[in-house]
């Protein structure tokens, strides 16, 4: 690439990043801090899953897999397919830049529904490829129409979130086997959220060679700091992603800490629930103080604020508070923050800060009426 080259595709990410990407918070997080910006889960790993992260460690002076078999093998068993329809990768963040690299070209492009992931702008401009974006307002239903025959029909692959990210709505699987089913190309779903959802789509992976879904252990399975995901599809979709894919991509806690998860899923349904029940009450909390909450199936919550101010103020005053929350620059979300579910504790804080900013707005209004 040329020295020309790389400055362009650095200002362009340089800007995307400015234009696009959740705002981070203004101060560095400390331990004072309930964060609740980056959907996490807050609770520990189960017992064997931590004693497996430990035994690795007594073992750190090997080297992982180098090709991630039995991570691949634990996987293929847990969710009903063959060892060569996974790939296992660092993060599904991982998995998504090998599927552009194996299938985009310069000048091709690549379209997503929106608003989706913002990583994904930049893996396009990283390949010199032409995103594009398909607005869905409720993203309740696939504009099946439009990704086939309209702006999309020349996309080599087509990117999804279900749930999606920042919205936490969830399309029915109905509609998605519609899409693959009628589609010559690939068809990417990224089911991080989804054991949160009421549904997945793994059901269709036997039946549709032009399908592949992600999945990471980042969000309902506490393990975000591990860097565990897993790409699930076609046998000739995984091998090219794992023909281009490094070695030793994984270390040896992710393999370890994987596998034990694998084994463990059933620990992790209390956790599950727990979220589940707080998303509900948070949200018909906020709805009775004036937010609009989108119907979720994440564990997050995407909230349009009260009229009078936008998303980054929330932002900045919950941060005053000691609560991180997201908010977003672009024009469709500015009036939104996005908040993850945490623990009981953490929600009734982040809910009592809401309670407090608002009466201080609220006495702030009377103190500047006419009388």
């Amino acid at each position: 690439m040329s020295d020309a080259k790389l400055q362009s595709v650095l200002s362009c990410l340089s800007q995307l990043g400015r234009q696009l990407d959740p705002l981070p918070s203004m101060t560095a997080p400390d331990a004072s801090c309930i964060k609740l910006n980056t959907n996490e889960n807050p609770f520990a790993l189960p017992s064997p899953v931590m004693q497996s992260a430990v035994a690795a460690l007594e073992r750190q002076y090997l080297y992982p897999e180098d090709d991630n078999n039995g991570l691949r093998e634990a996987a293929a068993k847990a969710y009903d397919l063959s060892r060569d329809q996974v790939i296992a990768g660092n993060g599904s963040s991982e998995l998504l830049g090998l599927i552009y690299r194996a299938f985009l070209a310069p000048g091709d492009t690549v379209a997503m529904m929106s608003p989706g992931f913002s990583f994904n702008r930049k893996l396009a401009a990283l390949q010199d490829a032409k995103f594009l974006e398909i607005g869905c307002d409720e993203f309740q239903s696939l504009p099946i129409e439009q990704l086939l025959f309209g702006p999309a029909k020349d996309a080599k692959f087509i990117l999804l979130a279900n749930p999606n990210n920042p919205t936490g709505t969830f399309v029915p699987i109905a509609d998605i086997e519609r899409l693959v089913a009628q589609s010559d190309r690939l068809i990417v779903v990224d089911e991080a959220y989804v054991d949160f959802a009421p549904d997945s789509a793994l059901r269709l992976i036997n039946r549709y060679s032009n399908l592949l879904l992600l999945r990471t252990f980042s969000k309902s399975y506490a393990a975000a700091g591990i860097r565990v995901g897993f790409g699930l599809g076609h046998p000739e979709v995984i091998g090219r992603l794992r023909n281009i894919q490094n070695v030793f991509n994984m270390n040896a806690i992710g393999h370890a800490v994987g596998v034990s998860i694998l084994s463990h899923r059933a620990a992790y349904e209390e956790n599950h629930k727990h979220i589940r029940d707080e998303r509900q009450r948070v949200s018909a909390t906020l709805t009775q103080l004036g937010f609009s909450v989108t119907p979720s199936q994440a564990n997050f919550l995407l909230a349009r604020v009260p009229a009078g101010r936008d998303g980054i103020w929330w932002q900045a005053s919950l941060e005053r508070k000691k609560i991180l929350v997201a908010a977003f620059p672009d024009e469709g979300l500015k009036d939104c923050i996005r908040v993850s579910i945490g623990t009981k504790a953490q929600m009734d804080a982040f809910l009592e800060a809401v309670n407090d900013i608002l009466g201080a707005e609220s006495s702030r209004a009377s103190a500047v009426k006419p009388h």
